[in-house]
């Protein structure tokens, strides 16, 4: 799309976990200056605000730790959830009445929270940078960034990206009815519950999740396409969903190749917070023997977590796979955020099964990736994890102590290729595309 270039926007994240700044990712392709503001930890923030911010941070990454703690971990998680708990769809009501962690952001607002961000954006946005004579849109990949922007007034456009399957009240702002913020939402399920919370429906466009370009190509999916097309060939050992469903390949692939390039590869992907390392360490200690023969190759990511690369690097040195490392075993690990994203959107052009707790990755099943589900962390995540099993291509992992056994199971039975096909096919792949469209034409 030649507008990509040309298009210019403030594109806003923070830095708690992975799942803001991975949304933002991809939309630095016409970010101004190509670069994303994190509004937790900009350049030039000011002490209060710094200090709001990472109180929150610093207690929920500590809180996904202590999950894991018997009990007591659970209990403490089960009481801070509840304020993110998002609410039964069914009967259909008025939910846009805010509840009081909404009143709350807005009571910091008040105070001050958020003005110095706002106003840093509003002085940036010199004549040079506008957008026909207005000041460049605001795409918060979080919702307390757009709802500062309105609150200090802020001239231009403000987006709010979804990264979720469905999402609480605090995502509306505290009066919906009149906000000039416009969502862009993954799926129809968010489109009805922002309707709930009062959004105009003129405010909310059904774009899909945007997923990173390297993995897609341009709208018409080649890279995306050839990707698949290899995988369903390692996921299909019997030929089993082929010989059921070989026309539906050729309609949407035009085929497989004659031979694969590589094993059957397992990327396992370890939370922003460090949680679920040790599912990792069972994976290795199960899958040992098929690592050695070249059966299988596995992917730890440990994102930008030194500690839980460590941690798997004494893994495969206490399982005696040193020999394999780099070759059938291998470590994503980087301090900076945004090559390990790189590195990570690279690892999965050639990963045939994803395995990870049900966060925004799991829109990342249209690239047509089974998803192996690790327990969910939060509220949110169960309906991240509902909606992957009503798509039909993921499902709950099983004991990771015998993943040896039910993984290839699965493998023979030819279901992750059709997990694989279901993913691509009911899975929306353009988000990308249909963001950008409404950012420079303000309609799908």
């Amino acid at each position: 799309m030649t507008n990509f270039i040309k298009q210019k926007a403030w594109i806003v994240s923070v830095n708690m976990g992975y799942g803001h700044q991975r949304t933002a990712y991809p939309l630095k392709l016409f970010a101004f200056k190509r670069k994303i503001v994190n509004a937790n930890s900009y350049q030039g923030i000011s002490f209060g605000d710094q200090k709001i911010w990472s109180s929150s941070k610093n207690f929920y990454e500590f809180i996904s730790r202590f999950k894991r703690v018997p009990i007591i971990g659970h209990l403490c998680f089960s009481l801070y959830d509840r304020y993110q708990r998002i609410l039964s769809f069914y009967p259909k009501r008025d939910l846009s009445k805010p509840d009081s962690s909404l009143k709350n952001f807005y009571s910091l607002f008040r105070k001050g929270w958020g003005r110095d961000l706002i106003e840093k954006l509003k002085r940036a946005s010199l004549p040079s940078a506008q957008v026909d004579g207005q000041a460049i849109p605001i795409i918060s990949t979080f919702f307390i960034p757009a709802f500062m922007a309105e609150f200090f007034r802020y001239p231009g456009n403000i987006f709010c990206v979804v990264c979720d399957a469905d999402i609480a009240r605090p995502w509306a702002p505290l009066m919906p009815f009149s906000s000039k913020i416009k969502y862009f939402v993954p799926n129809e399920r968010v489109v009805e519950r922002l309707k709930l919370y009062g959004v105009d429906s003129e405010n909310i466009f059904l774009t899909g999740y945007p997923l990173p370009l390297e993995n897609i190509g341009s709208e018409k999916l080649e890279i995306l396409k050839g990707d698949l097309a290899e995988r369903l060939l390692i996921l299909d050992p019997k030929k089993k969903y082929f010989q059921r469903y070989q026309s539906l390949i050729k309609r949407y692939l035009g085929g497989l190749p004659k031979k694969a390039t590589r094993p059957l590869t397992l990327t396992f992907a370890v939370g922003g917070a460090g949680a679920q390392k040790e599912i990792g360490a069972k994976i290795l200690k199960s899958l040992r023997d098929k690592i050695k023969e070249g059966k299988i190759k596995i992917i730890l990511v440990a994102g930008t977590r030194a500690k839980v690369n460590e941690y798997f690097l004494k893994q495969i040195k206490d399982l005696g796979l040193e020999d394999s490392f780099n070759k059938n075993v291998e470590i994503i690990f980087k301090e900076e955020i945004g090559e390990y994203f790189e590195s990570f959107n690279l690892a999965l052009r050639k990963t045939d099964i994803l395995w990870t707790k049900p966060s925004e990755l799991s829109f990342y099943t249209a690239l047509g990736l089974p998803i192996v589900l690790a327990p969910c962390i939060g509220s949110q995540e169960n309906f991240n994890r509902d909606w992957l099993l009503r798509l039909g291509s993921a499902t709950m992992q099983e004991d990771p102590n015998y993943t040896n056994e039910w993984l290839f199971d699965l493998l023979d039975s030819g279901w992750l290729a059709e997990a694989a096909m279901e993913g691509f096919i009911e899975g929306e792949k353009r988000g990308i595309f249909n963001i950008q469209k409404v950012i420079h034409s303000g309609k799908l």
